[in-house]
């Protein structure tokens, strides 16, 4: 059964929610069926289909660009463990595969703040007169949800993960807080297309692209750093405060008991409502760091990526503006995406954490700004973020 509009997923319904009891606090089993359906529909005719052989001759072409990237980029930041990073080709559902298996903590994570946050305790009454059935249905609605968030995680990572696989060129297009080894994953039906679409020499796209991935899989190869950015996904996830109410209109009128009446819901209501009506003012002091944190990350892969792609990039400054511009227009997938797991970067974000690595640079070299990677201490503040200066001053003092 192909995709249709008011099935987006392409499987039976009925067959989905036969998987409702299983266990974990996010339906893993949903979400893999849906994101692999996702990633196979064929964007002219909306229908799944079958990914296409990646040939050896590409999967070489990446590993030798791969390799020269990384020994650069070992040399330039002065992470020995760059060069241990494993390097794939994949396909589109290869990659939806991977990524939801290494964001299953911070899925997991979420999963526990919206089942802990009262959205499966019964309402108040609105008023004294409010009984019967009134409260029976609140009631239900409690229980239905406590049964239903599972399925519903499943549902909305599939889909999401299995969208983003359509635009993904690398492992680490998006900030994603992926948990354990680091490892670079190049959808190469993505990278063609982007290719074709920007008229640009395939082999230099390909150095590009494996040189911004291997700084990204570098900065993810110090333990610290992967291990921060994931938690502080997760702590963000986890201050989501579901709001009774308002996430059950957000839900709009879908009858959980219809599976039939469920096939012909977008997407179990609208994804941009759900989230304010989980959004809670905690998330506020955690979402700044975690912006802060991942700037830095892309500033300093910007700077890097510039430095040694004007070295070994003929036609460098147009593919990296190429890869700039798809990295902010995304589409709808990708920005629900940031907004669920507080990635939501404007350009803003990406010139303050590139302002900042270049004012490192330019008062103490490259040697000075991969002082970042000794220790989480290392982390820019606000302050130091805006003038890089205080932060050299302060490293030099604990020092």
């Amino acid at each position: 059964m192909g995709p249709s509009p008011g099935n987006p997923f392409g499987f039976d319904f009925n067959e989905l929610m036969k998987m409702l009891h299983s266990q974990g606090p996010v339906n893993l089993d949903v979400a893999r069926q849906i994101s692999s359906v996702v990633a196979t529909i064929d964007e002219e005719t909306g229908q799944p289909g079958t990914e296409p052989a990646i040939e050896s001759g590409t999967r070489t072409a990446f590993d030798e660009v791969v390799r020269a990237a990384q020994t650069a980029v070992a040399d330039a930041t002065g992470i020995a463990q760059t060069l241990t990073v494993p390097c794939r080709c994949a396909d589109r559902r290869e990659w939806s595969d991977a990524t939801l298996t290494a964001l299953t903590p911070v899925l997991e994570s979420l999963a526990g703040a919206l089942g802990s946050s009262g959205a499966d305790a019964p309402k108040e009454p609105s008023d004294p007169g409010e009984t019967g059935d009134a409260q029976t249905g609140d009631a239900l609605f409690g229980m239905l949800m406590g049964t239903l968030m599972p399925v519903l995680l499943g549902v909305w990572s599939g889909w999401m993960i299995g969208q983003l696989s359509h635009h993904a060129l690398g492992q680490y297009d998006l900030p994603l807080p992926l948990d354990g080894p680091p490892g670079l994953l190049f959808v190469t039906r993505n990278v063609d297309n982007f290719a074709s679409q920007w008229e640009v020499p395939a082999d230099e796209l390909h150095y590009a692209l494996a040189l911004r991935e291997v700084v990204h899989g570098a900065q993810r190869s110090v333990p610290w750093v992967r291990s921060r950015l994931v938690r502080l996904a997760s702590e963000y996830v986890g201050a989501y405060e579901v709001q009774p109410d308002a996430f059950e209109e957000a839900l709009g009128q879908i009858d959980f008991t219809d599976p039939e009446a469920m096939q012909t819901a977008n997407a179990f209501g609208d994804p941009g409502a759900l989230l304010g009506a989980m959004a809670s003012e905690r998330q506020a002091p955690l979402l700044e760091e975690l912006q802060r944190y991942v700037s830095v990350l892309e500033g300093y892969t910007d700077v890097v990526v510039d430095t040694l792609g004007q070295q070994m990039v003929p036609s460098h400054v147009r593919i990296d503006e190429a890869v700039r511009r798809h990295r902010l227009e995304r589409g709808e997938a990708t920005a629900f995406v940031d907004r669920l797991l507080g990635l939501e970067l404007d350009r803003r974000h990406y010139e303050e954490g590139v302002g900042f690595c270049r004012g490192v640079v330019e008062r103490a070299g490259m040697e000075g700004l991969n002082r970042l990677w000794e220790s989480e201490a290392m982390v820019p503040t606000r302050p130091e973020l805006e003038a890089p200066g205080l932060w050299l001053a302060r490293i030099e003092l604990d020092s």
